[in-house]
């Protein structure tokens, strides 16, 4: 894999400024220290997204988006990191010279940029016979205007006419100098074989006499093409695809997310339907943030896709039974891949694109609002219906939707869809949670191999059980692992194997629940330590001893429960035992967008202390005035918390029969703890309650 060197990476982060950056895309007013604009990521009406120039982040206090320079880039344009940075070098005129690849790296990396270069090439072929030719005009063009679609749309979404001819692009291609074999590669012409499957030397387009769909991949680029025949009693298919290539891969493309991506996010908020003409009508109808499988089954990469971009997801059905019951699995998908779903129907005969047409936009997004139910209970009401007085279609149906219940993963969930559930079939919810676990322990033993019997398990991934009200979670779930993109580009930047494990005390990504709960006044004891790290790092304290050297002495042998603070604080020891300061702007870029979020959550504040206190000559002492006490209060508070977990493990261990020589240990060390513990009371001013 080629690298973009650390230098290089290091001097686009420190050139770009991220004022001029954010400001390329909001309008940014100085309120105080801090720059201010509405957020680009959600509806808002007054500004709550901020930009601190002297730390290099932004944080939207009302979506929570926050990051560096590179993360905004991701965040706005849903690029990758590596995208990202190639953006800004662009901007500030940086030349990104990649390490030195293989010979076959070179290759494979040439054989992608040509089928990239002819893809886009054959779009605006496609594009130009549309506008520009007779038979374009008088067929192709003459279709989009019937099916209501105007000259802003038909330009915004690239749209195009293939001639009605064997070997119109072919031709054209190799006049323009394209080379025959990207042509094939890329689907654009076929070869043709004799009954043996020999190549007989003849090529013809794939495309003729087609309306043309360009299929734009997130950073724009064409990457495919969708084909609608327009002749009459036509014997081949409707619509023809592209076939898969090196730069085409359709279970990892939705089609207008290119052009709704923005809208997405700004209504935090994607409708999902099945064809391009869906997705052109409810674009020019000014409903934007909506996308298309076009035609295919969900799969987990157009879910995770979509995951970039936001967390709720409404599917427009056409009201066809047959189809919704066909598409019932791949909203299981989109529930499991973490997704808030809601489902729109239409009336008998109509799709989105007809409906729109017929009543208009207003009407449309009247209804888009008014119909609109949440998936559990839509579903709950269609079985329930299928079902009628059968009582064994009852209890399958009760099944069917405990089996999509048992695919979100958000356990709170989990609990209110089992509740609205059992009061829907009217069937006590204990029988349903125990349907519901027996579900999820024979899912769970089919996943592992094993031989589980009873009950119809189902596909399930969700892994945990649900409790009764008022008990503990049976089971955990597992801590998020890193994904496949996320692994490759930590690696890329300098990450090795054993961090991305978490072996030999390195980095390493915990929840709770990989230790014991940790209590909430731990966790903020933990946090308060972090934040001054991060905040005041190169800050002195006493001659030669700044305030990263004074916490991280002081707390050598402490160690954090708090996975994500822990974390930080490895990375923090690991940059001052190179010689740097542990600053926000360093960390604000790591490759983990978990460290990037909480490193961009602490270094901001919602509030300034207003101008109007120093007009008024009324002195307000800041935090940088007081380090010392409170890099020694967070100390001592951090201490004296973990004392007292300590001592609350010693005796519950006490409630257990002990032999003599533990019990006499156990009560020594008890005496001991409860002395330190009065001492930091006292350090701290704590009032002590008598008896202690």
């Amino acid at each position: 894999m080629a690298r973009i060197p650390k230098e290089l990476v290091d001097q686009i982060i420190h050139q770009a400024d991220i004022v001029e950056v954010v400001g390329d895309f909001v309008s940014l007013k100085r309120k105080g220290q801090n720059m201010w604009a509405c957020c680009p990521f959600h509806h808002e009406k007054s500004p709550s997204f901020s930009v601190a120039p002297a730390k290099g982040l932004y944080k939207c206090f009302g979506c929570g988006k926050a990051g560096g320079v590179v993360q905004f880039i991701m965040d706005i344009e849903g690029t990758s990191y590596v995208e990202a940075l190639k953006y800004l070098a662009k901007k500030y005129g940086i030349e990104v010279q990649e390490e030195e690849k293989t010979p076959e790296q070179q290759l494979a990396q040439n054989e992608k940029d040509s089928q990239f270069i002819v893809s886009n090439w054959a779009k605006d072929h496609y594009h130009h016979l549309l506008l520009n030719t007779d038979e374009g005009q008088s067929i192709g063009l003459s279709y989009l205007r019937q099916r209501g679609l105007n000259q802003t749309t038909i330009k915004t979404f690239e749209l195009g006419y293939s001639l009605d001819q064997w070997d119109d692009l072919l031709k054209t291609a190799q006049k323009a100098g394209y080379e025959q074999k990207y042509l094939e590669k890329t689907g654009l012409v076929i070869r043709r074989e004799d009954d043996q499957g020999q190549d007989t030397g003849r090529r013809y387009d794939r495309f003729r006499g087609r309306v043309m769909f360009p299929i734009h991949n997130v950073s724009g680029r064409v990457i495919g093409f969708g084909a609608r025949t327009l002749k009459p009693n036509d014997k081949t298919a409707k619509y023809l695809n592209s076939p898969e290539s090196e730069i085409y891969h359709k279970s990892d493309v939705l089609y207008g997310l290119y052009q709704g991506r923005q809208a997405i996010r700004t209504e935090e908020l994607c409708y999902l339907v099945e064809g391009y003409l869906d997705v052109l009508s409810l674009h020019q109808g000014d409903i934007k943030n909506v996308v298309a499988s076009s035609g295919t089954s969900l799969t987990d990469g157009q879910i995770r896709l979509l995951k970039r971009y936001t967390d709720n997801v409404t599917v427009l059905y056409d009201g066809d039974a047959a189809g919704i019951r066909a598409s019932l699995r791949g909203i299981d998908m989109l529930l499991e891949g973490g997704l808030n779903v809601r489902v729109v129907l239409f009336p008998d005969g109509d799709d989105p694109d007809s409906y729109i047409r017929k009543v208009g936009d207003q009407k449309f997004r009247e209804h888009l609002e008014q119909a609109s139910q949440d998936f559990i209970q839509f579903k709950t009401e269609l079985v329930s219906r299928e079902a009628a007085q059968d009582p064994v279609k009852k209890a399958e149906a009760i099944r069917e939707v405990l089996q999509s219940i048992a695919k979100v993963p958000d356990p709170i969930k989990r609990q209110v869809f089992l509740q609205q559930t059992s009061q829907a079939f009217g069937i006590d919810e204990q029988v349903l949670i125990t349907e519901y676990n027996k579900l999820v322990r024979n899912a769970s033993g089919k996943a592992a191999g094993g031989n589980s019997g009873g009950g119809s398990g189902g596909s399930t991934s969700a892994g945990s059980n649900v409790s009764s009200p008022g008990t503990a979670p049976a089971s955990r779930p597992a801590p998020r692992p890193m994904s496949p993109e996320e692994e490759a580009e930590a690696l890329m930047y300098g990450a090795s194997p054993e961090d991305l494990m978490g072996g030999g005390g390195d980095l390493q990504t915990l929840t709770r629940e990989d230790l014991e709960p940790v209590p909430d006044v731990l966790e903020q004891c933990e946090r308060e330590v972090v934040r001054l790290l991060l905040l005041y790092s190169a800050q002195p304290l006493a001659p030669e001893v700044a305030v990263a050297q004074y916490l991280l002495q002081q707390l050598d042998d402490t160690s954090f429960k708090t996975g994500i603070y822990a974390d930080l604080m490895y990375l923090c020891r690991q940059e001052l035992e190179q010689g740097r300061w542990p600053e926000v702007r360093t960390l604000i870029q790591h490759n983990r967008s978990d460290i990037r979020s909480m490193v961009a959550e602490l270094a901001t504040e919602k509030y300034e202390l207003s101008p109007n206190w120093t007009t008024h000559q009324i002195h307000v002492p800041r935090e940088l005035d007081l380090l010392q006490t409170a890099c020694d209060n967070a100390i001592l508070r951090l201490n004296k918390v973990n004392v007292e977990r300590e001592l609350a493990i010693r005796l519950e261990a006490l409630r257990h029969p002990l032999d003599d020589d533990t019990m006499m240990e156990h009560l020594q060390t008890i005496r001991l703890l409860k002395q330190m513990d009065n001492q930091l009371a006292n350090l701290l001013g704590t009032v002590i309650p008598r008896g202690a």
